[in-house]
């Protein structure tokens, strides 16, 4: 791990047995209260999709805190991806599966030009289940899901290889095994 990734790591909160006996969930939390830190993460996420990308969306709810600020600092709109039944119609959905069940996201697709090249963000790549729905989502509205970008990535659950069929560029600031 790079310094960079260092200083996000150490302003990565750890809860034990949460939500479960022994997971140890890595809370970004933290990361809000350091501003300058947040800034310098924004701009490294705006210099990875800079010129690349017509649009950023962020996946419920922790990829909108993030997502918003690289679209910002982009000057491109911003899409919300948002649990089924909580945005207004017209609304076009994706289901997939969780470990636990399934679940459907949607968008609306009047913010999803024809050719529109997005950036897919969220705060943590785990099993890529809900970036990868994402992606097919923006397909089906006629975009094209052009590049993903997490804080965080766990690598033992292999999310990122799900991701590989619809882009290669794919960042993470830091990795977790």
């Amino acid at each position: 791990m790079d310094e960079f990734g260092e200083r996000i790591d150490e302003n990565i909160g750890r809860v034990p047995d949460f939500p479960s006996p022994g997971i140890q969930f890595k809370d970004i939390s933290t990361l809000l209260q350091n501003p300058q830190l947040v800034d310098e993460m924004v701009g490294v996420f705006a210099d990875f999709s800079r010129g690349k990308v017509d649009a950023v969306c962020g996946i419920e709810s922790r990829g909108f805190l993030f997502g918003l600020l690289i679209a910002q600092k982009l000057n491109l709109p911003f899409v919300l991806i948002r649990k089924e039944g909580k945005l207004p119609p017209p609304t076009v959905s994706e289901s997939y599966e969780l470990e636990y069940g399934n679940a459907v996201i949607e968008i609306q697709p009047k913010y999803v030009g024809r050719g529109m090249r997005f950036l897919i963000h969220d705060d943590v790549l785990a099993t890529g289940g809900t970036a990868e729905a994402t992606a097919r989502l923006i397909r089906k509205c006629g975009g094209i899901p052009s590049q993903f970008s997490f804080i965080a990535e766990l690598l033992s659950l292999g999310g990122k290889q799900k991701l590989l069929p619809y882009s290669y560029e794919i960042q993470c600031l830091i990795a977790y095994d």
